[in-house]
């Protein structure tokens, strides 16, 4: 990401700031969509991520990457609509999502997993759409998370072990 183009959006520059929603809208919606596990949740989190983007902004230092920067703003976000959506419906409503992965025989199977871990402890959650979701390494998952690389591991192992005791299978 330009360093120029995110220290004009922190100073008040309008053009750039719709420049730097425009050029991070589709990496939002993706990590939005990844969380929520269906479209309409997801752009309600997208939508909200790009607000308090306009707020947060300001307070970018720059300490970790943007990308990172934006993994947070956006899982924090999920999270808060979660809430939100489990105060309003049942869980089984809330955590009901289509599959990530699309047009294979294996969609039931993915997407009954996908829901297995929406369904996690949120820290268990995240680690483990962080590192299989989006294919990030401990490290960086840790980095978003803001915990180490050793609790990230113990968060996807303890996932592991929830996971195959609910779904009743031997690997996962």
């Amino acid at each position: 990401m330009d360093a120029q183009l995110i220290d004009r959006a922190r100073t008040g520059d309008r053009d750039a700031f719709a420049r730097l929603i425009e050029a991070n809208y589709d990496f939002i919606h993706a990590v939005a969509w990844r969380w929520c596990g269906n479209i309409a949740d997801a752009e309600d989190v997208a939508q909200n991520v790009c607000v308090k983007l306009g707020a947060a902004i300001r307070g970018f230092r720059g300490t970790s990457q943007f990308r990172t920067w934006l993994y947070t703003l956006t899982l924090n976000a999920a999270r808060d609509h979660r809430r939100k959506l489990s105060r309003e419906i049942d869980r089984l409503t809330a955590f009901a999502a289509e599959p990530l992965a699309h047009g294979g025989e294996d969609d039931e199977i993915s997407s009954e997993l996908w829901n297995a871990v929406r369904a996690l402890p949120d820290k268990q959650c995240d680690a483990v759409l962080l590192v299989y979701g989006e294919g990030l390494s401990h490290s960086e998952a840790a980095d978003v998370m803001g915990c180490s690389e050793n609790t990230v591991s113990w968060h996807v192992h303890e996932a592991r072990k929830r996971l195959k005791a609910a779904l009743g299978r031997q690997e996962v």
